[in-house]
């Protein structure tokens, strides 16, 4: 699909058990810079928040040797940005549970071997555990990278066993630290992250009004990506407001705002003459793996950048609706008051079937982090295994995890040794090189070990340019140190390359806090361990095959034909007044459009995989086309007539 679509005369001719032997390497979208993630800067503030309190404190205590143990706990402040307050209290914990058992095992191993072979060996293992385990909790960016750098570096760290629970204790003390920074913001903004997810959904069906406008009522290719994109983010937003409780009264119609104003951005899924494409739809996984970072995935960036086209001016209600969406966006996001928002009779139906089922008690085994006290607010949509079973459920036996875990193990452990054997003594550095580049295909693997080599050598220069700076004293490495993070966050998510330059430079500080070595040594060792880790990772991500990546297709789309027959079923029968039967139809059209966003990812991870079998590109194109024209079909249902906001 996408850019890696084969001609449409050459689709279908190829055998089941064909396999793809060449696949484009892309270069020029590689280094390409993009938008910044809308909130880089909250992640940027809490990590610098974070760091600058325990370093500010060891420098006053002349102990900045403990430096890489209270930087473990401060980095976990990266993470969870994405979910509202009330998830991301739960989900803090166990990601600084993680970090510090990582840590412990690590700086254990140190104290009880000096064999490097033997270290690279754990480090490689834990560094595939990690990958493993984040992708299996979707906990989102960073991933596994923070917490395998710092890992694999305490793999390398002159340790005493006598001396590992002070330092695991620093860890959790800091650790405690960034939960405390992550939810101070809850005190000024608590609907902050639902706000955020709210107002992207709507400028995503916003993008998909102007740019169906803009076609004159065809349903081109952009149309296509557009409605991709806007159920992805209304999927998103859907699932950020499914984790919001609501225990109060207050709190639950301020939640119900919120639910108000999605159900008008998902009516955009509604518009046009049948809601479905004609063709393949082109949604790519985006090259840096950063776009879809705290929550915001590729289809929503691109979404966003749909809302550039111009309206129709001959389309004079729909570009009403266009500006009144972006309009509700701009105040969602700028934190005013809630706007009311209208509701057609049969959504306003499904709302109050959901108070009656909850008076009822059905579907209690269903709610997730939402009380059970607060009628009327939309839940997921029934049949799916949630919290821990769907984590074992991604690791089962013949996942499309395990040979990606498989990867990471062996490519980290070859080029740990590979280093070692170019003369490194220690190359944590090459592990961590390694374990950075794996993503979810082989195409994306490529794009993130060429932005890893570009970015860590312009890092290494950056660095080598500020040692005079560094050299005038520990107070003056500590600020460079803040900035160097600072700078990583707010680059980033533009593109991984110019994030590293700003990586690269932090942790080489890291390790000068830690003990001297010669610039020479230290900036020879780091570009000698980037390019042995990404040349070997990247070697061991293309012999390591993953054909589990199409099976996963094959159940994606079992689950959108089951999905489109239920959906199908309703319509043919055709509505019935009551609450019931809107909230049957509300079920329908949250299980489709899950089961086609599945799908689309399912897609792009395998089109950019080598060595496999060839894709089924018009069962997918189809499944695509008639999921979507029966979603649009549920959502008209709901929808018409709509009511004036």
């Amino acid at each position: 699909m996408g850019k890696h679509a084969k001609p449409a005369e050459q689709r279908g001719r190829a055998t089941p058990g064909s396999a793809v032997r060449a696949r484009p390497l892309p270069i020029k979208s590689t280094v390409r810079l993009r938008r910044p993630v809308d909130i880089w800067h909250k992640p940027a503030l809490s990590a610098v928040a974070a760091l600058a309190i325990p370093d500010l404190t060891l420098f006053a205590l002349g102990r900045l040797d403990l430096i890489l143990y209270t930087s473990a706990g401060a980095m976990c402040a990266l993470y969870a940005h994405g979910l509202p307050y009330a998830a991301r209290a739960r989900t803090l914990p166990w990601v600084v549970l993680g970090m510090v058992a990582s840590l412990g095992n690590a700086l254990t191993a140190a104290s009880l071997t000096t064999s490097t072979a033997l270290l690279v060996v754990l480090a490689s293992l834990i560094a595939a555990v990690h990958k493993m385990l984040c992708d299996a909790t979707r906990i989102g960016p960073p991933g596994n990278l923070i917490l395998t750098f710092i890992t694999a570096s305490a793999f390398f760290v002159p340790q005493r066993l006598g001396e590992v629970p002070q330092h695991v204790a620093l860890a959790l003390g800091t650790g405690v630290l960034a939960w405390l920074v992550c939810m101070a913001p809850s005190l000024v903004r608590p609907q902050g992250p639902e706000r955020i997810a709210t107002a992207r959904a709507l400028e995503a069906a916003a993008g998909l009004l102007r740019t169906e406008s803009g076609a004159g009522g065809v349903e081109s290719a952009g149309v296509a990506h557009a409605r991709h994109a806007t159920a992805a983010a209304v999927n998103a937003a859907w699932h950020t407001l499914f984790l919001v409780p609501a225990r109060t009264p207050a709190k639950a119609a301020a939640r119900a705002r919120l639910e108000r104003l999605l159900i008008r951005a998902e009516s955009a899924l509604g518009s046009g003459e049948n809601g479905g494409s004609t063709g393949p739809h082109g949604n790519q996984v985006t090259a840096d793996g950063y776009d879809d970072r705290y929550g915001r995935s590729s289809a929503n960036a691109n979404a966003n950048a749909n809302a550039n086209a111009k309206p129709n001016p001959t389309a004079a209600p729909t570009a009403t609706e266009v500006d009144r969406l972006a309009a509700w966006a701009r105040d969602v996001r700028s934190g005013r008051p809630l706007p009311e928002v209208g509701l057609s009779a049969a959504q306003a139906e499904e709302l109050r079937g959901v108070e009656a089922t909850e008076l009822l008690g059905i579907g209690a085994d269903e709610r997730v982090g939402v009380d059970a006290e607060a009628p009327g607010l939309r839940r997921p949509a029934p049949g799916r295994p949630r919290g821990i079973r769907a984590v074992l459920a991604r690791l089962a036996p013949g996942s499309a995890l395990l040979p990606i875990g498989a990867r990471v193990a062996v490519g980290c452990l070859l080029a740990g040794w590979a280093s070692m054997a170019v003369g490194v003594g220690h190359p944590y550095w090459a592990v961590v090189t390694a374990a950075s580049i794996y993503q979810a295909n082989t195409t994306l693997s490529w794009q993130r070990a060429l932005q890893r080599t570009i970015g860590n050598l312009l890092g290494l220069l950056l660095f080598t340019a500020l040692l005079p700076l560094i050299h005038t004293g520990q107070l003056a490495m500590i600020a460079l140190a803040l900035a160097f993070q600072l700078g990583a966050e707010a680059c980033i998510t533009r593109n991984y390359w110019l994030g590293s330059v700003w990586v690269t430079p932090m942790a080489l500080l890291l390790t000068e806090f830690g003990g001297h070595l010669p610039a020479e040594t230290l900036i020879a060792d780091r570009w000698i361990d980037t390019v042995v880790g990404a040349a070997v990772g990247l070697a061991c991500c293309v012999l390591v095959t993953n054909r589990r990546a199409t099976d996963r297709i094959d159940t994606a789309l079992a689950r959108v034909a089951e999905a489109e027959a239920a959906a199908l079923r309703l319509l043919a029968a055709g509505p019935v007044p009551g609450a019931d039967d809107a909230l049957e139809t509300g079920w329908a059209r949250d299980r489709l459009a899950g089961c086609l966003v599945e799908l689309r990812e399912a897609v792009e991870v395998a089109a950019g995989e080598w060595w496999q079998r060839a894709l089924p590109e018009e069962r997918i194109a189809h499944a695509e086309q008639q999921g979507h024209r029966a979603l649009a079909g549920l959502v008209r249902r709901l929808s018409a007539p709509a009511l004036a906001a």
